[in-house]
């Protein structure tokens, strides 16, 4: 963020539309820019009716600021003055304008009180206290209420920190290149529930750009290269929440119509110096890591008086850290005590400028050893910004083949960098005594203040964004593409579905594939994390189908269905953590019946469809576990668990076929709340299965607890009339009772069963639901 326009270039102030910015702040503070008032600013105040309020007493000690902060403020106070509908007087912007003016003195004006600090302007730009008079009630307001101090210097740090936000990223790709570090660590997965942090992914992402094409790199494993996503990611989340507060203050009017009255209330001063605390501690995070990596780079140089030479200059930084600890200490010591608040920002400013000199020697170490390294490929030096990697057509000659060579982007920025360098003096690159020279010209380029500083954050950002990693074409986790010769098999597959749907009287129908999200919540239980949802789009929170059964009991519903039995093929998305076997986007095949029928028939049927579609399928030797869900919940009560509990113990019972009973004890017994021996008990029933008329035998006996249980007792006599349907159709001989089986969605009420391949095929479920009748 360089300011290319130098000394005398104005900007315009308090103009309809304009707005202003952390960079236009900075470059006043720093005399690269004059600020002017808009004559219609001005004309607009004159017009307004002044404050007949006598102004309030107000006591105040004197507080002074240095020469850019004070520059900063005041610019900020103008702004203020210009966007407000308080009464003020024309007199006071101009006056401030004046002295913004001025090449020094700034760091004279006493900002204590507003009486203070209109005085100190008259005595700085030579008018005495009569020709401007004391401030008048809305005036005093805007003053005692903008926290302009604060922010003013709250944009100086904003526009420091963001020129260092790349810049980071850059050293430490340098550094990552002579440490040969492992470039996989920038490849950030995602946490278990299928997110990822953004930041840091953004990091990983940039890092690799930088790094496309190295040969140096992916050979050791170092703490302080595996921790860049997680350390550079927190430090941008820390200055993206800095840079919206300082844009949102910067141009917030204040509405003195609507004075509060009573005394001048600074908790706004405190929740300003409370958003920069995290971005203190992120940044001695960063000045700690950026120096842990220059150490790992003086310690890969071969000679050891070179890596002694170089350690000495090391300790410099050393002290710089200490220096860094100490004010981030004051910093949090002073934010939280009656300090002044500016004086908490001043030392956070004196913290950005210490970082960026350990910046600085962190890259200057590193681009040292990249200069003696003969057994790195450096790229020619010529025209500053070129990034030709060796002769003809961009291709190094035979003889640098041989060479392992720097990345694409961290070629470039080694180069424009050294020809800078080489232009502006006689600097010795290849001599370790002169590592404090490069740090110090390696600071300034790191300063907006810098023209080269803009030149260097473009050519970043031109790397980062062509990055030719991210043009390769790939997909998101959790999905697949099908080729032709897959296709060929789903079409197929497809149609054998779609024949017997027909067969048995089901019609098709289509739904969208985003639903109201309060139409998909509530039906899943725990795995309603899972559904996708959509960002707002017209007022309507929307979210992706989870599965096809909920999209279409709303149809029915709407629709005042009485009686449907219908069929959908269609895609549907979960956010899960992909795995084998486990996708974010699958299709599913759908045979859903509403309506009022006779006991157990539409359970019969579609039992007796899956058993006719897996056999036609031909796709191996499966068993269709079953169980009663009211049979279910009869067991958990009969265990002593609470009804409440119900759906969640369900879902950790669901777990069975992937986890031993041992584990999803614990499961139950930590983190459901249930006590041991009920869920011993739980154990003894959940290991029951076998077939069908045997096990349903045994739970009909006369001292069978289940006959006690109204629910299941009727469960019981309705799955013997289903085993008795499916027996007489010999389908029965596919379904084993497993009293383990609990599916988890909420809407399951009735008979539960998923069909699974048999032996050691381990797929997960091949289908699987319940009949929801809806009346």
């Amino acid at each position: 963020m360089a300011f290319a326009g130098g000394e005398g270039l104005s900007l315009l102030i308090g103009g309809k539309g304009s707005h202003l910015s952390s960079a236009d702040v900075y470059a006043i503070s720093r005399g690269l820019r004059k600020a002017t008032i808009d004559p219609a600013a001005l004309d607009r105040l004159s017009r307004s009716k002044a404050s007949t309020t006598p102004p309030p007493s107000i006591e105040s000690s004197s507080v002074f600021l240095t020469l850019e902060e004070s520059r900063a403020a005041l610019v900020v106070l103008l702004n203020k003055f210009l966007l407000s509908d308080a009464a003020v007087r024309p007199t006071l912007p101009v006056l401030i304008e004046e002295v913004l003016g001025l090449r020094s003195g700034h760091e004279s004006v006493d900002f204590g009180s507003p009486h203070a600090l209109i005085t100190s302007l008259c005595c700085l730009s030579g008018k005495g206290p009569d020709d401007v008079g004391r401030a008048n009630r809305d005036e005093i307001f805007v003053i005692e209420r903008s926290a302009f101090p604060l922010v003013g210097i709250l944009s100086i740090l904003d526009c420091c920190l963001s020129a260092l936000t790349k810049l980071s990223d850059v050293v430490a790709a340098l550094s990552c290149e002579v440490a040969r570090a492992d470039a996989a660590v920038f490849d950030i997965s995602p946490s278990g529930d299928g997110l990822s942090i953004k930041d840091e992914t953004d990091v990983g992402g940039d890092m690799k750009a930088l790094l496309f094409g190295s040969k140096l790199v992916g050979q050791s494993y170092l703490g302080a290269y595996s921790d860049i996503p997680a350390v550079h990611g927190s430090f941008r989340g820390a200055l993206r929440s800095l840079h919206g507060r300082a844009r949102v203050e910067l141009n917030s009017s204040i509405n003195a119509r609507k004075a509060a009255t009573g005394a001048v209330s600074h908790s706004r001063e405190k929740a300003l110096v409370a958003s920069v605390l995290p971005l203190a501690l992120s940044i001695q995070s960063m000045s700690e890591i950026s120096l842990a990596r220059a150490k790992s780079c003086a310690a890969s140089l071969n000679d050891q008086e070179l890596q002694n030479l170089a350690n000495e200059e090391i300790e410099k930084t050393c002290a710089l850290l200490d220096a860094l600890k100490v004010e981030v200490k004051l910093v949090l010591e002073n934010s939280v005590s009656d300090s002044d608040s500016a004086v908490v920002l001043h030392y956070l400013y004196e913290i950005v400028m210490k970082f960026r000199k350990i910046l600085a020697w962190e890259m200057a170490i590193a681009m040292y050893v990249i200069e003696i390294d003969d057994s790195i490929g450096k790229p020619e030096l010529g025209e500053q910004g070129g990034t030709k990697l060796g002769v003809e057509n961009g291709k190094l000659g035979k003889e640098k083949k041989k060479k392992k060579t720097l990345g694409r982007g961290t070629s470039i920025i080694w180069q424009i960098i050294v020809n800078r360098m080489r232009s502006e003096g006689e600097i010795h690159l290849d001599n370790v005594a002169t590592l404090g020279q490069w740090a110090q010209q390696l600071a300034l380029y790191f300063d907006p203040q810098d023209a080269f500083n803009g030149t260097l954050l473009e050519k970043i950002k031109e790397i980062v964004e062509s990055n030719e990693i991210r043009r390769l074409p790939k997909i998101p986790k959790g999905t697949r593409d099908f080729g032709k010769d897959q296709m060929a098999i789903r079409e197929r597959a497809f149609s054998i579905i779609t024949s017997v749907f027909k067969m048995h009287g089901a019609v098709a129908l289509d739904t969208p594939v985003f639903e109201l999200r309060e139409t998909l919540m509530g039906k899943y239980g725990e795995d309603s994390k899972l559904i996708y949802d959509l960002a707002d789009q017209g007022g309507e929170l929307c979210s992706l189908r989870y599965d096809l059964t909920v999209p279409f009991a709303r149809y029915v519903a709407m629709n005042n269905i009485s009686s449907l039995k219908r069929y959908q093929i269609a895609k549907v998305y979960r956010r899960d953590n992909p795995s084998k076997g486990r996708y974010r986007e699958f299709y599913q095949c759908d045979l859903d019946i509403a309506g009022q029928y006779e006991v157990m028939e539409p359970d019969f049927e579609v039992l007796k469809v899956l058993t006719e579609l897996l056999d036609k399928l031909n796709i191996g030797d499966y068993e269709i576990k079953l169980n009663h869900r009211k049979l279910l919940d009869g067991m958990l009560g009969i265990c002593g668990v609470s009804s409440e509990k119900f759906r969640t113990v369900c879902s950790s019972i669901d777990k069975l076929d992937k986890q031993p009973f041992e584990q999803v004890k614990t499961e139950l017994v930590e983190e459901k709340g249930l006590a041991v021996e009920t869920v011993d008990r739980i154990g003894m029933f959940v290991k029951k299965r076998g077939p069908p008329l045997e096990v349903l035998s045994e739970l009909k006996k006369e001292d069978s607890p289940f006959l006690g249980h109204a629910d299941s007792a009727l469960a019981l006599n309705e799955l013997e009339i289903l085993f008795k349907a499916l027996g007489k159709s010999k389908s029965l001989e596919k379904i084993v009772f497993d009293l383990s089986l609990a599916r988890g969605l909420d809407y399951y009420t009735g008979v539960i069963f998923e069909a699974v391949f048999k032996g050691s095929t381990q797929v997960g479920s091949i289908a699987a639901g319940d009949v929801m009748i809806i009346l």
